[in-house]
C-alpha cells in the first residue's frame, strides 16, 4: 500500500464518524453483548450472545475498523456523487441533442438503465441532483428508505461510486459488503427490474416502472423534494 493509500484510508476512518444516519450495525458489524442495552440483549438467543462475545478482541478490533472504514467511504462516495453529476449537468449542457451515445460519455448518467438514455436531458439531470442529495442527506440526518424509484437509482449510483474508489484504493472493506449495504437501503427495492434486458419486465409494470414515474412517491407516506415533482 503506498503512502496515498494510507492516506485516504485514514481520511475515510476519519470521515466515519459522519455517517450518523447508518450505525455500523446496519453496515454489517455484529454486535458485542458489552455494548448492548438490556432490551437490546434479550433480542437473541443466550447462545448467539456467547457467540458474539467470544470474538477474540483483535479480530473485533479488525472487524469494527473495517465497517469504519465503510461508513467514511459511503460519506466520501456520496460528495463525490452530487459533485460528478454536476460535472454531467454541464456535459449536457454542450450537446445540440441528448444521445445514447452521449450520455455514455458521462460519470453517473452512464450508469442508469441504459434503455433510457435518451430522457436523461438537462431538465431529468437537475431533477436526479435534487433526489441524489436528499438521500445523501439521510446518511447524516437518519437514513429514510428511497421515496421514489430515481432516488433508488441514486443509492446505486452512490455504491456504484463506492466501488470505484474501493477498486482504486483496495481497500479493506468487510466481504461483500455491497450486498449488505444494499440489504439495509435497498430493501424490496424495484429499482432493480429497470436493469432488465426483459422487454416483457419494463411491459408488464409499465404503471410502476415507466420513465414518467421514477419522480412519483411510491406511497401517500413517501416523500419525494418539491423540486423533484414539479
Amino acid at each position: 500500500m503506498s503512502a496515498d493509500d494510507d492516506d485516504i484510508t485514514e481520511e475515510l476512518l476519519a470521515d466515519a464518524g459522519r455517517l450518523t444516519g447508518l450505525s455500523l450495525e446496519l453496515l454489517g458489524l455484529d454486535p458485542h453483548p458489552d455494548d448492548m442495552t438490556p432490551e437490546q440483549r434479550l433480542l437473541f438467543d443466550p447462545e448467539d450472545l456467547d457467540e458474539m462475545a467470544a470474538v477474540p478482541a483483535e479480530e473485533r478490533r479488525d472487524a469494527v475498523r473495517q465497517t469504519r472504514l465503510l461508513a467514511g467511504l459511503l460519506w466520501n462516495s456520496s460528495s463525490i456523487l452530487i459533485d460528478q453529476l454536476f460535472r454531467d449537468l454541464g456535459t449536457l449542457s454542450k450537446l445540440e441533442t441528448v444521445t445514447p451515445s452521449g450520455i455514455a460519455g458521462t460519470s453517473v448518467l452512464s450508469s442508469l438503465p441504459p434503455q433510457f438514455a435518451a430522457g436523461y436531458d438537462t431538465t431529468f439531470t437537475q431533477k436526479f441532483i435534487v433526489v441524489a442529495a436528499d438521500v445523501t442527506a439521510s446518511l447524516a440526518r437518519g437514513w429514510t428508505a428511497p421515496g421514489c424509484l430515481a432516488a433508488e437509482l441514486a443509492v446505486r449510483c452512490l455504491l456504484d461510486q463506492a466501488e470505484i474508489t474501493e477498486d482504486i484504493y483496495e481497500l479493506d472493506l468487510p466481504e461483500e459488503w455491497r450486498a449488505q449495504v444494499e440489504e439495509v437501503l435497498l430493501e424490496d427495492a424495484d429499482s432493480e427490474a429497470l436493469f432488465s434486458d426483459s422487454l416483457d419486465v419494463l411491459e408488464d409494470d409499465a404503471d410502476r416502472l415507466g420513465f414518467e414515474h421514477w419522480f412519483k412517491p411510491f406511497a401517500p407516506g413517501d416523500t419525494v423534494p418539491p423540486y423533484a415533482c414539479s
